[in-house]
Protein backbone atom coordinates (compact mmCIF):
# COMPACT_ATOMS: atom_id res chain seq x y z
CA UNK A 1 0.00 0.00 0.00
CA UNK A 2 1.15 3.53 -0.37
CA UNK A 3 2.01 5.98 1.78
CA UNK A 4 -1.55 7.86 1.46
CA UNK A 5 -3.50 4.59 2.19
CA UNK A 6 -1.16 3.70 5.22
CA UNK A 7 -2.19 7.41 6.84
CA UNK A 8 -5.90 7.02 6.40
CA UNK A 9 -5.95 3.30 7.36
CA UNK A 10 -3.57 3.91 10.69
CA UNK A 11 -4.90 7.96 11.00
CA UNK A 12 -0.83 9.20 11.20
CA UNK A 13 -0.49 11.83 8.78
CA UNK A 14 2.09 11.65 5.43
CA UNK A 15 4.41 13.79 7.57
CA UNK A 16 4.39 11.91 10.97
CA UNK A 17 5.18 8.43 8.57
CA UNK A 18 7.89 10.34 6.87
CA UNK A 19 9.20 11.56 9.87
CA UNK A 20 8.93 8.27 11.91
CA UNK A 21 10.77 6.55 8.37
CA UNK A 22 13.50 9.39 9.51
CA UNK A 23 13.91 8.78 12.84
CA UNK A 24 13.99 5.09 12.78
CA UNK A 25 10.59 3.99 14.25
CA UNK A 26 9.86 2.72 10.65
CA UNK A 27 11.99 0.52 8.30
CA UNK A 28 12.51 2.14 5.12
CA UNK A 29 9.98 0.90 3.27
CA UNK A 30 10.20 -0.69 -0.69
CA UNK A 31 9.84 2.00 -3.40
CA UNK A 32 8.06 1.21 -7.01
CA UNK A 33 8.94 1.86 -10.31
CA UNK A 34 8.18 5.42 -9.67
CA UNK A 35 9.88 5.61 -6.46
CA UNK A 36 7.01 5.82 -4.09
CA UNK A 37 7.11 4.07 -0.77
CA UNK A 38 5.53 0.82 -0.69
CA UNK A 39 4.08 -0.66 2.64
CA UNK A 40 3.21 -4.07 3.44
CA UNK A 41 -0.02 -3.96 5.04
CA UNK A 42 1.40 -6.06 8.40
CA UNK A 43 2.82 -2.79 9.09
CA UNK A 44 0.09 -1.62 10.88
CA UNK A 45 0.15 -3.99 13.41
CA UNK A 46 3.41 -2.25 14.40
CA UNK A 47 2.44 0.78 14.46
CA UNK A 48 -0.55 -0.21 16.54
CA UNK A 49 2.03 -0.77 18.92
CA UNK A 50 3.67 2.30 18.46
CA UNK A 51 0.43 3.77 19.48
CA UNK A 52 0.06 2.25 22.59
CA UNK A 53 3.84 2.79 23.84
CA UNK A 54 3.00 6.33 22.82
CA UNK A 55 -0.27 6.45 25.08
CA UNK A 56 1.84 5.18 27.64
CA UNK A 57 3.99 8.28 27.62
CA UNK A 58 7.33 6.23 26.88
CA UNK A 59 9.31 8.48 25.59
CA UNK A 60 10.46 8.80 21.70
CA UNK A 61 14.23 8.06 22.03
CA UNK A 62 12.63 4.94 24.35
CA UNK A 63 10.51 4.38 21.24
CA UNK A 64 13.38 4.47 18.58
CA UNK A 65 15.43 1.98 20.73
CA UNK A 66 12.61 -0.38 20.93
CA UNK A 67 12.51 0.05 16.94
CA UNK A 68 16.16 -0.11 16.48
CA UNK A 69 16.01 -3.44 18.51
CA UNK A 70 13.27 -4.92 16.44
CA UNK A 71 14.83 -4.66 13.51
CA UNK A 72 17.97 -5.95 14.80
CA UNK A 73 16.02 -9.53 15.16
CA UNK A 74 14.93 -12.26 17.75
CA UNK A 75 18.75 -11.69 19.31
CA UNK A 76 17.44 -8.78 21.15
CA UNK A 77 14.67 -10.29 22.46
CA UNK A 78 15.83 -10.43 25.84
CA UNK A 79 16.93 -6.07 25.72
CA UNK A 80 13.24 -5.60 23.99
CA UNK A 81 11.86 -7.59 27.13
CA UNK A 82 14.14 -5.21 28.94
CA UNK A 83 13.10 -1.98 27.66
CA UNK A 84 9.35 -2.99 27.97
CA UNK A 85 9.05 -3.96 31.63
CA UNK A 86 11.53 -1.03 32.76
CA UNK A 87 8.43 0.63 30.70
CA UNK A 88 6.04 -1.16 32.92
CA UNK A 89 7.53 0.26 36.10
CA UNK A 90 7.54 2.90 35.52
CA UNK A 91 4.36 3.07 34.49
CA UNK A 92 2.93 1.27 37.68
CA UNK A 93 4.42 3.44 39.95
CA UNK A 94 2.76 6.30 37.97
CA UNK A 95 -0.75 4.22 38.33
CA UNK A 96 0.79 4.64 42.21
CA UNK A 97 1.19 8.16 42.81
CA UNK A 98 -2.21 8.51 40.22
CA UNK A 99 -4.21 6.46 42.84
CA UNK A 100 -2.56 8.22 45.89
CA UNK A 101 -2.99 11.67 44.14
CA UNK A 102 -6.59 10.72 43.32
CA UNK A 103 -7.66 9.25 46.96
CA UNK A 104 -6.35 12.61 48.55
CA UNK A 105 -8.56 14.42 46.20
CA UNK A 106 -11.52 12.48 46.79
CA UNK A 107 -11.04 12.82 50.93
CA UNK A 108 -10.31 16.69 50.18
CA UNK A 109 -13.99 16.40 48.20
CA UNK A 110 -15.55 15.04 51.22
CA UNK A 111 -14.28 17.04 53.71
CA UNK A 112 -16.26 19.86 51.93
CA UNK A 113 -19.48 18.39 51.49
CA UNK A 114 -18.92 18.19 54.97
CA UNK A 115 -18.65 21.74 55.29
CA UNK A 116 -21.35 22.61 52.70
CA UNK A 117 -23.80 20.03 55.23
CA UNK A 118 -22.84 21.53 58.13
CA UNK A 119 -23.24 25.20 56.60
CA UNK A 120 -26.89 23.86 55.59
CA UNK A 121 -27.63 22.41 58.81
CA UNK A 122 -26.73 26.03 60.29
CA UNK A 123 -28.97 27.88 58.02
CA UNK A 124 -31.84 25.62 58.72
CA UNK A 125 -31.66 25.84 62.84
CA UNK A 126 -31.30 29.64 62.63
CA UNK A 127 -34.48 31.56 63.17
CA UNK A 128 -35.52 33.24 60.23
CA UNK A 129 -36.22 37.31 60.48
CA UNK A 130 -39.91 38.32 60.37
CA UNK A 131 -41.18 39.69 56.70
Amino acid sequence: MKIGELSKKCGLSIDTLRFYEKIGLLEKPLRDGGGHRVYDPAIMQWLGFLARLKETDMPLKKQVEYAKLRAMGNKTAALRRELLENHLQELLEEQKRLKDNINALKTKITIYRQIEKDIDDDNQHKPQPNS
